[in-house]
């Protein structure tokens, strides 16, 4: 990561805060110190009032390092960046109660379980939910000043950046402006700093933008919308992202979340277990994630989640979790035999190990500091800092691990032992019984460059390393997930062929007949290479994990999507009056019906509150072809239409009109109507009750309407 740019703060020139601008980007700027009487206090919640008393606390905790895994550092300060990220407990609205108790269902199917007859099937009948489950990632600048004038000879506070949105690439380099600026001049600063951010533009996910902070710009890449969870339904942004494999030029466009974590410095000593731990997090697996130090186990949880891209990652994941947090009494509360949560927890406290010994899978990751008391059995370099910067943003220098015929017996020798063994003595290992069905790719890790000589050297090579496996990993997740890829297939109306139809639905999926189907004709040559002769197993633990649902109707969803879109261009580009002289009167009634009915659907997205698109040119199309195919119908057709009323009320003398550019119903029933005049135009507010539909149109016209 780049160096810390300058900041100063020009009074004379600081923009107001916008509060509803700024919480598109951040919801609030905290100062919290540690109190050794009273614990952990929120000493500035900026802007106040964003957060109940129960998150402050949350964050408090979640904001120091444990006491067990402090670093004794003896130095004047010691600054480290991590995040931690946990659930806010916010009431749904009761429209959205159905939604709620769907995604909560969801987040229920804590593990793999056998696959009954249809159960996918049948959950993707349901109506499409989107996860709107409230969480906060809290990217925290923690500060350790060592004083012996001092209470135990130092004192600690942190800085943290609050936000829904988990954009590490932003919110990193910012706090190494907030940080030291807030310990320079206080509250002041953290005003200064939201008053910058509510500036910015709106996030545009996938996309670069430049943030204008101060004196200083950051250049940040955002995560895909595709590997977000939307709040508001699916954004067309999404069409383009990849089913089959896809594999961009641009190497810095990210393809999932946090594609600016460190993957080669913190799994630098376990490469030969990341097709291992990529299977697990794929079909839900609850893992435990432990580290010497906050900064060391974010890295490793972010590095986890960014393995899955392009896939939307629905498995909770937690940074850093302290046994503070509200969760941790049911988790400690699982008995053995018990189903775990498909959780990847993060973890600095050794307690852990004995807390929650039933999490069937244990990483152990990351270097000792240099002057703890526990034996480091690695001879790398312990400190993991670059000389200046806050721990956290330097990358490993790790030396890359050679592996010898001895591996085997040091493996048999670490099972044996259980993870216990890293109550005694540090060591990076993996700790599960799950049966890895991907063979690991040693012609990837023969590409990976290894050169220590200096900081500079090591930043670079470690940035090639990471695009080399994070390339490969995508490449890998891509043609997993290809042959689902039918079920997303869209389709357009044939040369000739009328647009006037409801586009066909979407093929529909059974998990039983997807299966069988795969497993006759195979899941493709890329993973039949690089799987074991079981990987139809591993289909179905995928298809009954925590994140295949969520991905599939997310998908389903954008196709929907761009199917419409693709139909409603074919009818716009329609010549009607063409397309009835080949029809026959059956035929043209039916038009009739399709064209009115499509009509009716452009009206209802035109109302506030529905999130349809300006579709005014789109309607107009329509009217002319309604009357177009009204006029081709024979007369008795024509007064058998005319004979209901409300489709009367639309055709009769042209009472749809569109003047102006805006829709006009001239003879719906009004429930009311308010006439506003001024010196050049009328201007009437039509309430009108449609069977189907209310309509509320306030127009300009050269003359009254009745």
């Amino acid at each position: 990561m780049s160096r810390s740019p300058s900041f100063k703060v020009k009074t004379e020139l600081n923009p107001s805060l916008d509060p509803d601008s700024l919480q598109r980007w951040i919801v609030s700027l905290c100062a919290i110190r540690f109190d050794l009487e009273q614990g952990q206090l929120v000493e500035v919640c900026y802007p106040p009032g964003c957060l109940t008393h129960d998150e402050e606390l949350e964050v408090a905790y979640s904001s120091f390092p444990d006491s067990v895994s402090q670093q004794q550092n003896r130095s004047s300060i010691h600054d480290c960046i991590f995040f931690f990220r946990f659930r806010r407990h916010l009431k749904s609205p009761s429209s959205n109660a159905t939604r709620s108790s769907e995604i909560t269902e969801v987040d229920k199917e804590f593990s793999p379980k056998p696959i009954e007859e249809n159960s996918v099937s049948k959950r993707l009948s349901s109506k499409s939910s989107v996860n709107v489950s409230k969480y906060l990632y809290g990217f925290v600048f923690n500060r350790q000043r060592h004083d012996e004038r001092l209470k135990r000879g130092g004192e600690q506070k942190s800085v943290v950046i609050l936000s829904h949105s988990p954009y590490s690439s932003v919110f990193r380099p910012l706090l190494q402006i907030v940080g030291p600026l807030y310990f320079d001049i206080g509250k002041i600063a953290l005003e200064h700093i939201a008053a910058y951010v509510s500036t910015w533009p709106d996030p545009i996910p996938g996309k670069q933008m430049d943030l204008p902070i101060g004196n200083a710009t950051l250049k940040v890449n955002l995560p895909p919308a595709h590997s977000l969870h939307m709040e508001n339904g699916v954004s067309f942004d999404e069409s383009a992202s990849p089913v089959a494999p896809f594999l961009p030029n641009n190497q810095s466009v990210p393809q999932g979340l946090f594609h600016d974590s460190d993957l080669f410095g913190a799994f630098r000593g376990l490469l030969l277990q990341l097709w291992l731990l990529w299977e697990l997090l794929l079909i839900g697996e609850p893992i435990l994630v432990i580290a010497p130090t906050p900064p060391q186990c974010c890295e490793a949880v972010a590095s986890l989640v960014s393995l899955l891209a392009p896939l939307l990652c629905s498995v909770d994941f937690r940074p850093y979790f302290t046994i503070h947090n509200p969760e941790f009494a049911h988790l400690n509360s699982i008995r053995e035999g018990e189903t775990f949560p498909p959780m990847v927890l993060g973890v600095t406290n050794l307690f852990f190990l004995k807390a929650l010994r039933n999490i069937p899978h244990i990483v152990s990751v990351g270097s000792l500091p240099p002057s703890s008391n526990r034996v480091a059995l690695s001879t790398r370099s312990s400190t993991g800092r670059v000389p200046g910067r806050p721990e956290g943003l330097g990358l490993q220098q790790l030396s890359l691990q050679k592996f010898s015929p001895s591996s085997l017996l040091n493996a048999i020798k670490l099972r044996r032992e259980g993870p216990l063994c890293l109550m005694t003595e540090h060591k990076e290992a993996i700790w599960t019984t799950y049966s890895a069905t991907t063979k690991p790719d040693t012609s990837i890790l023969n590409r990976l460059i290894d050169a220590g000589v200096s900081p500079r050297v090591e930043e670079s090579m470690s940035v090639v390393n990471n695009e080399i496996l994070r390339r490969h990993f995508l490449e890998l997740t891509t043609n997993f997930l290809a042959p689902f890829g039918p079920y997303f297939r869209t389709t357009v109306p044939l040369e000739g062929s009328s647009p006037y139809a409801d586009p066909p639905s979407l093929p529909p999926f059974n998990a039983d007949e997807f299966l069988a189907s795969l497993s006759a004709r195979g899941p493709g040559k890329f993973i039949l290479k690089r799987m074991k002769s079981n990987w139809l197993n591993f289909y179905r633990r995928f298809l009954n994990g925590p994140n295949f649902m969520p991905w599939f109707q997310r998908r389903r969803a954008v196709a929907e999507q761009e199917q419409d879109r693709l139909w409603r261009h074919a009818r716009m580009k329609a010549d009607i009056k063409q397309l009835i002289s080949k029809m026959s009167e059956l035929e043209i009634v039916d038009s009739f019906n399709v064209i009115e009915r499509l009509l009716l659907r452009e009206l209802q997205q035109q109302q506030p509150g529905n999130g349809g698109i300006d579709s005014t040119a789109t309607c107009q199309k329509l009217v002319g072809d309604l009357q177009a195919v009204f006029n081709a119908l024979t007369k008795d057709m024509q007064q058998l239409m005319l004979s209901n009323p409300q489709r009367a009320s639309l055709l009769q003398g042209g009472l749809l009109m569109v003047l102006k550019g805006t829709l006009l119903f001239k003879s719906l029933p009004l429930i009311e109507r308010i006439s506003v005049t001024s010196d050049k135009s009328w201007g009437k507010t039509y309430f009108c009750r449609h069977p189907t539909l209310y309509v509320m149109q306030f127009i300009s016209i050269e003359k009254p309407v009745c």
